[in-house]
């Protein structure tokens, strides 16, 4: 079995189009494991395998590879570089111990550039930028390098430096001599060597009483190392991905200095006992008990269901018998697969560091905790900050019979995807599914269609809003009906009061002589509710409003439970139409996230969007968040907009806050499109 510190985990993110699946298929063409680079264009990359990604020329998923050499394992996770794909790259972070961040030189430092160094450093991940496209025309590599140290932080300094115009990468870290095609090589190596020995009490007394020389490889790489661990230092390298330059290179870096999983930050487990919780350090060792992370779900049409884990401490094997999560459920491991794109080969066993999978284990589910001792059953990974998914669509299948099929494409594709939600709205009648953009939103209706064979119609979801009243009123009803046999017969008279913003309703009763038989009083509230529920000025549910039945009369043979039911309902309609009733609308607290430069044209819109801004702050570098509270249902189109108006660097984030009444123009468009149900008396 391979050893933890034989392995190295990589996550290559960054911005769309920056060349990570590029530098992907480099990587493992330079290994031995293709034999020509896949190409994007051709469709014959291995990790851009899915369908629609090769229909549409870019990452929605992250894919998996290995990369095997003689007492090396370099694990390979490519990632989408799209925000509407950001579910499956952030879920990529928490299986390896170092994010590669790729920047396009020709473009530099853009928005998915600033979000994945932001979420790595969130992670607590050892960060590494890699310079791609190093032989495009135009470029100036050292205002980049500027760029990127003023942006990110003088920890950022180059560990190579490109040569011969751009077709060689000499290591300036273990070496001071070649001639560079900018920067004087012996200038970095020295920057960057006096940057990795001053957070190592030992090597840097060692290094100062007996010089470099006195510094085993060892030594280098213990300081390299905790200095990526602590933030220290952010190497940054070059590449040429499709010219093959730097790629190389770049697997001696990952070999010699990258963290191995006994190195990196550990996993922030926690145990859950009696209500407390306490932090649990995996130890990567193969000896101890099973302990893995299920990060990635795929349903796949020929293997089922694989669960991709990543294991941290313990061995799994072939017999292997784990529990999940809590441990009321368990599965015997029938077989343990390594990922090659989408090829899937068996393995005899995975010890601690490396990512593995399963197949055909139906109760596995997204950030599972795999174990193999009750002694583990209240472990968990410390939750996962997702974006929270803000574009919405109401969907029903096309065709009548296909609801069964829409639930198991539903159910298969939130498994896959954190960022993909969906709701089922009860007082709407409405199936809305939830993502973090249009296009995320596309391409899961895309996949329901290719995959599952779903049509589906969709539109935008209705807004939930509630009726209610703003002053006091009485209403009487008289329910007579005679059919020939015995008739009904039912009185009621009532009051509504308001009542305050989210106390509901209140039913009275105070009426004196029994002039109503207590038998029927159930029903004159029954009817109520049902007009609570159907609503009476635009078709949505009233709340808020006590309801108090003053008298009525009865008959001793024709009044009934349904005549008092009508009587009741239509008692309450009548005052309803008296109490000067109000819609409310659903206002939201929105934070806005945008670049500073946009702040003025942000608030503009927001304003007339019926917006309250609340304040304005400063957000991270560059950026500025806005805060206010905004009517729901003018944020329907909101985030295309924002996109629009900020180049796609624009994000936002909104909850409930409360119901409060809408304007008059919307209250009588509504009213005047509602068409009540008919009368069924």
């Amino acid at each position: 079995m391979i050893q933890p510190s034989q392995i190295r985990n990589i996550a290559l993110v960054g911005h769309a189009g920056s060349g990570k699946t590029t530098i992907f298929e480099a990587l493992l063409h330079t290994a031995g494991l293709t034999r020509t680079p896949g190409n994007i264009e051709r469709g014959n990359t291995v990790s851009d395998h899915e369908p629609l990604e090769i229909q549409h020329g870019h990452s929605m998923q992250t894919s998996l590879a290995s990369i095997e050499r003689p007492d090396l394992r370099i694990n390979l996770i490519d990632t989408p570089g799209y925000p509407d794909f950001r579910g499956p790259t952030l879920s990529a972070l928490h299986a390896v111990e170092t994010a590669v961040i790729v920047i396009n030189a020709s473009n530099g430092i853009e928005y998915g550039t600033r979000q994945m160094m932001h979420y790595a450093r969130e992670c607590h991940l050892p960060r590494v930028l890699v310079i791609n496209h190093i032989d495009a025309d135009d470029l100036n590599l050292p205002a980049l390098i500027n760029d990127i140290r003023e942006e990110f932080g003088s920890e950022c300094l180059p560990v190579q430096l490109p040569a011969e115009g751009g077709t060689q990468i000499l290591d300036a870290f273990f070496q001071h001599e070649g001639k560079a095609d900018f920067d004087r090589l012996a200038d970095a190596h020295q920057r960057i060597l006096d940057q990795v020995v001053e957070i190592n009490e030992r090597v840097m007394g060692r290094y100062l009483d007996q010089g470099e020389d006195a510094l085993s490889r060892e030594d280098l790489h213990n300081a390299f190392e905790q200095c990526l661990r602590e933030g220290h230092l952010i190497p940054i390298c070059f590449m040429s991905a499709t010219t093959d330059v730097g790629v190389t290179e770049f697997l001696q870096l990952a070999e010699r200095l990258l963290p191995n999983p006994a190195e990196g930050n550990p996993p922030p487990f926690e145990r859950h006992h009696h209500g407390q919780v306490e932090p649990l350090h995996a130890v990567p060792d193969p000896a101890l008990h099973v302990i893995a992370d299920v990060f990635k779900i795929i349903n796949d049409p020929f293997m089922g269901k694989l669960s991709v884990f990543r294991v941290y401490q313990g061995h799994i094997q072939h017999d292997s018998q784990l529990f999940i999560d809590d441990g009321h459920k368990s599965f015997k491991v029938s077989h343990v697969f390594r990922l090659q794109g989408k090829q899937t080969v068996e393995i005899q066993s995975a010890g601690p560091g490396d990512l593995a999978a399963v197949a055909k284990v139906d109760d596995i589910h997204f950030d599972a905790v795999l174990h193999d001792s009750h002694e583990e059953d209240e472990i968990r990974l410390a939750p996962l900050h997702f974006p929270k998914p803000m574009f919405s669509l109401a969907i029903e299948p096309a065709r009548k019979g296909q609801e069964q099929k829409l639930s198991t494409a539903l159910h298969r594709l939130t498994e896959e995807d954190p960022c993909f939600r969906v709701e089922h709205h009860r007082e709407l009648n409405e199936t809305v599914i939830q993502g973090l953009g249009a296009l995320h939103l596309k391409v899961m209706l895309e996949r329901m269609r290719e995959r599952y064979g779903v049509e589906i119609v969709q539109h935008p979801p209705r807004i939930a809003y509630r009726e209610t009243i703003s002053t006091h009123a009485e209403g009487h009803y008289r329910h007579k009906k005679q059919t020939g046999g015995a008739g009904q017969f039912g009185e009621v008279y009532l009051r509504i009061d308001p009542l305050q913003r989210g106390q509901g309703f209140e039913f009275e009763v105070q009426i004196k002589g029994g002039v109503i038989p207590g038998q029927y009083l159930p029903a004159i509230e029954k009817g109520i509710h049902r007009a609570l529920n159907e609503g009476a000025l635009a078709g949505y549910p009233i709340e808020d409003l006590r309801v108090t039945v003053l008298d009525g009369k009865s008959h001793p043979v024709d009044s009934k439970e349904v005549a008092f039911v009508t009587a009741g309902r239509k008692a309450f309609l009548d005052a309803f139409a008296k109490a000067s009733p109000q819609l409310l609308e659903p206002m939201v607290d929105l934070h806005v996230t945008i670049p500073d430069t946009r702040v003025g044209d942000i608030t503009g819109n927001l304003a007339s969007r019926r917006a309250r801004i609340l304040g304005t702050e400063a957000s991270y570098r560059g950026e500025s968040l806005i805060k206010a509270q905004a009517p729901l249902a003018e944020l329907t189109d909101y985030a295309t907009e924002l996109k629009s108006m900020t180049a796609g660097q624009g994000r936002f984030v909104y909850e409930f806050s409360h119901y409060e009444p809408a304007p008059s123009t919307v209250q009588k468009n509504l009213s005047a499109t509602w068409k009540p149900r008919a009368e069924e008396d």
